[in-house]
């Protein structure tokens, strides 16, 4: 039997479970690509509940107990005192959100002897030290595609926010004003502009389809070169690298995973070749941002505003300046943690661990690290490779 050591963020301030504002879910049979959602044998929830905190459990208390496996559940996550390092040391499964992620860092990796699979409920495994999972022959998963759509709609909706200078105009109503000259005086049409996407994968493509009716002229870059078809139909403008592409745009959207080459990649110097009054929309990895230039551009004006749904570390300091730099449009990392998303990544939790309980192979498209590899979407989007050349169809 197996040790399953689950972090999640805390529960609602006012109780749980919460009020909820709708009754049911819409019904979503498959992903745009054709995957299949999660597939688990059952689950011990109801789709719309809030799964994602500690009360919720992901829904996987009453199914793994009859199983007789442990579960522990924290939120406690931080330090050698918290109830995550307590537990470690014994634990064969760890799981941990993007949201609240549970670093499992080299250090924390020699803690945890019996650590055999770490699976991230959601996107982005990039809180797992791959190199050390890699080497320790601890199997990475994560639920791919469960909230794609969810973080591409967030991306849309902070790169109209920002454009419109939206916030700003509803805390003057919220503050009992009228005034339409302070409220309009830095609004834009988002008709027109240059919209940057940086990595288009799962998530950078549903953007370009989103953005596309907007009357954008569509540009991206990415190690694996979208299908001519696919370019001729929304009019996208390929670029080699994203030194090209910053420069001849006046949105640009972040999709990339944190990686070594990504790490701190939107830096003073980047950021100066933008066209001034740029915007930036990050819902991948706050990392891949050097904190400080980007509130340096966005005082100085090189950037007319930054929004994003990511921080390093997570949760933010009460004291990090992205909370409190001017026009910001920034969000606790919310975008992938809707309840859609939340029953579709605690059901492919519980696909992961039935596979691995069985013996069964996981499959590929969750797949980050196995066998002392990377394997699977790992092998797509954090393995180190020239670019694949684009396909004709």
């Amino acid at each position: 039997m197996a040790k399953i050591l689950l972090v999640l963020y805390p529960d609602p301030t006012t109780g749980y479970p919460p009020p909820y504002a709708r009754d049911s879910l819409p019904v979503v049979t498959s992903y745009p690509n054709g995957q299949t959602l999660p597939t688990p044998s059952a689950i011990d929830f109801a789709p719309g509940e809030l799964l994602g905190c500690v009360s919720g459990e992901l829904g996987l208390r009453p199914w793994l107990e009859a199983e007789g496996h442990t579960l522990v559940v924290t939120s406690d996550k931080d330090g050698e005192s918290s109830r995550f390092e307590q537990e470690l040391s014994d634990a064969d499964v760890v799981i941990s959100q993007p949201f609240w992620p549970a670093y499992l860092s080299p250090e924390r990796m020699a803690k945890a002897p019996k650590l055999k699979l770490a699976i991230t409920a959601g996107i982005g495994s990039d809180h797992v030290d791959l190199a050390t999972a890699i080497d320790r022959g601890v199997t990475v998963a994560e639920v791919t595609y469960s909230n794609s759509i969810g973080v591409a709609e967030h991306t849309v909706m902070q790169v109209l926010a920002l454009v419109r200078d939206f916030i700003p105009q509803h805390q003057i109503v919220a503050n009992g004003g009228w005034n339409i000259a302070d409220a309009v005086h830095r609004s834009y049409d988002l008709e027109g502009m240059d919209v940057g996407v940086f990595a288009a994968g799962r998530i950078g493509r549903a953007v370009i389809e989103r953005l596309s009716p907007f009357g954008v002229r569509l540009n991206y870059t990415d190690r694996h070169r979208l299908p001519l078809e696919v370019e001729e139909r929304y009019g996208l403008t390929f670029h080699d690298d994203i030194r090209s592409l910053v420069r001849d745009v006046d949105v640009l959207t972040v999709h990339a995973p944190l990686t070594d080459e990504t790490r701190g990649l939107l830096s003073d110097e980047l950021l100066g070749t933008m066209r001034r009054g740029s915007y930036i929309v990050n819902p991948a990895r706050g990392a891949i941002a050097d904190r400080d230039a980007i509130v340096r551009a966005v005082e100085n004006g090189q950037l007319a505003g930054y929004a994003g749904d990511v921080w390093f570390p997570q949760p933010a300091p009460a004291d990090h300046p992205w909370r409190t730099m001017p026009h910001n449009g920034m969000t606790p990392h919310t975008s992938g943690s809707s309840l859609p998303s939340q029953a579709r990544y605690a059901a492919g939790t519980r696909e992961i661990l039935e596979s691995w309980f069985a013996g069964t192979p996981i499959r590929p498209e969750y797949l980050i690290v196995e066998g002392g590899r990377y394997s699977g979407t790992g092998a797509h989007s954090y393995a180190s490779r020239p670019p694949a050349p684009r396909a004709a169809t």
